[in-house]
């Protein structure tokens, strides 16, 4: 099993920035996809971003394409998440997760994080 710990979140004003943070423990990740997941209250999680631990291949959803950038310390078993130009819609409670063969489905996912909640104010 893999232990994620999100954390970064907190409140801002629309068109400022934030960098989320997942720290990763309990085995080694380079084997494992490491993906981004929001959710809304009443709505449906869904994807954000993935980035392959050991190739680095990034994919994005075309909501936050050109604002968001997924990125990964290898040093520090730890995945970012800078997220450029908020939007109000992009308040939700934001997951890190960890999956073999995974890709922009959250049930391809079985490690998760707590989440951390990030709030955009207009």
């Amino acid at each position: 099993q893999v232990q994620l710990v999100e954390s970064g979140g907190g409140l801002v004003q629309a068109g400022g920035s934030l960098r989320l943070s997942c720290a990763a423990s309990g085995r080694t990740v380079s084997r494992y996809v490491m993906g981004w997941f929001r959710q809304a209250p009443g709505k449906e999680r869904e994807f954000v971003a993935l980035i392959s631990w050991s190739s680095g291949t990034t994919y994005y959803a075309d909501s936050v394409k050109g604002r968001f950038t997924i990125s990964r310390d290898n040093a520090k078993n730890t995945v970012y998440l800078q997220m450029n130009n908020l939007k109000p819609e992009d308040t939700a409670l934001y997951y890190c997760a960890a999956g073999t063969m995974a890709w922009d489905k959250s049930a391809q996912y079985d490690n998760w994080g707590q989440g951390t909640q990030v709030t955009v104010s207009s």
